[in-house]
């Protein structure tokens, strides 16, 4: 995005109205919340500060609040077969229910939705307990899929407080980004929704030809809200001569979804360093990828030999450069996986690397039996 672009996109969104401060926290619905809490915290450091269930009150579900950083995840499953979320995960497997929105005014940002055509998920409604109180209302978004508007004061409330002894944190503390992937011919129609709702404007467009490998291909155009603290890709596929990966996600997450989440760190390769001892496995990136981007960027200051061993991927922009790296599947079916990412002055998305990403995922695809 040149500067002229980002410059318009911003006087865009600051004459729109729509107040969005950035994510509050994504809700995930599992199986087994747990077990998934207890992922998040032995392998990518998040503390659990919060827990909501039958202990509680709440005897129908059972959650756990966990934070790293300014990230913030609510993790809940059912208490039994019968309840929407037991039939959420049957058929989607898990995921991310909750895309939230932090708002200054969640009643007046709800109904400033519904005026430009949104489809209320729940009305605004009060929560509070002795540590915050919250007024939340909640949209539907692709598939499944709700963003919920946040207006908090204090500490999340409903949660009986946890303090985390055991948690060790691995330097991740922001979400940078967060992807969809929506069924073909539907990637517009999306972009229009952030753009009428939230009024969003596109920072990148990505086509079939930017973003291929000799087998497959997807479109990707990147929303946000203008200065960076919301980004919102939105991915269909393309076609291509065998299944992509947009196309295998769609299979078998049985709808539109979140595919993965972007979390930042200042020190990705010490973050790895890190989650991998505690067992984390990320995507395999060939020895022949780093000549290339040597190559490409022959006058980048970076240890290319310690990137090398931690397998991670390398790109630039007008802006700076920065480093990323892609988990396998978290779960499985193979729908949700994380990004871990450190900007070095970039505001892209490691186009650059596109085809050596891709090409590692179709590898996955095919010892699945799936490309």
């Amino acid at each position: 995005m040149d500067n002229e672009l980002r410059v318009r996109a911003r006087a865009h969104a600051a004459k729109d109205p729509f107040p969005i401060e950035g994510f509050s926290h994504l809700e995930w619905w599992v199986a087994n919340a747990y077990q998934t809490a207890m992922f998040h915290r032995l392998v990518l450091g998040f503390r659990i500060v919060g827990y909501r269930g039958p202990e509680t009150g709440v005897p129908e579900t059972a959650s756990y609040l966990l934070e790293s950083g300014d990230i913030r995840f609510v993790i809940t499953g059912a208490m039994g077969p019968d309840h929407p979320i037991a039939e959420h995960v049957r058929l989607h497997g898990p995921g991310v229910h909750d895309v939230a929105f932090a708002v200054p005014d969640a009643e007046a940002a709800f109904e400033l939705a519904v005026e430009r055509g949104a489809e209320a998920a729940s009305k605004p409604a009060v929560v509070e307990d002795d540590r915050g109180s919250m007024v939340v209302a909640g949209i539907h978004a692709y598939g499944d899929t709700v963003h919920s508007l946040v207006q908090l004061d204090g500490a999340m409330p409903g949660f009986e407080p946890r303090e985390d002894t055991i948690a060790e944190p691995a330097g991740l503390h922001t979400i940078d980004h967060v992807v969809a992937n929506v069924e073909l011919g539907k990637m517009n129609e999306w972009v229009e929704f952030y753009e009428r709702v939230f009024g969003f404007t596109m920072l990148k467009h990505f086509d079939d030809d930017a973003i291929s490998t000799e087998y497959s291909a997807l479109m990707s155009k990147v929303m946000w809200d203008g200065d960076g603290i919301v980004k919102l890709p939105i991915n269909e596929p393309a076609d291509g001569r065998r299944r992509s990966q947009i196309e295998e996600y769609l299979m078998f997450y049985r709808s539109p979804g979140v595919q993965h989440v972007a979390m930042a760190t200042d020190d990705l390769q010490g973050t790895m360093e890190i989650v991998h001892r505690r067992g984390l496995e990320t995507i395999h990136v060939p020895d022949e990828y780093y000549p290339q981007a040597r190559e490409r960027m022959p006058d980048l200051d970076v240890d290319w030999e310690r990137i090398r061993r931690l397998r991670l991927l390398v790109d630039r922009d007008e802006g700076g450069h920065l480093l990323q790296i892609f988990t396998r599947m978290l779960q499985d079916r193979p729908t949700v996986f994380f990004e871990f990412i450190e900007r070095r002055g970039a505001i892209g998305f490691g186009a650059g690397n596109f085809k050596a990403l891709f090409e590692a995922i179709e590898r996955e695809q095919a010892k699945r039996g799936n490309l």
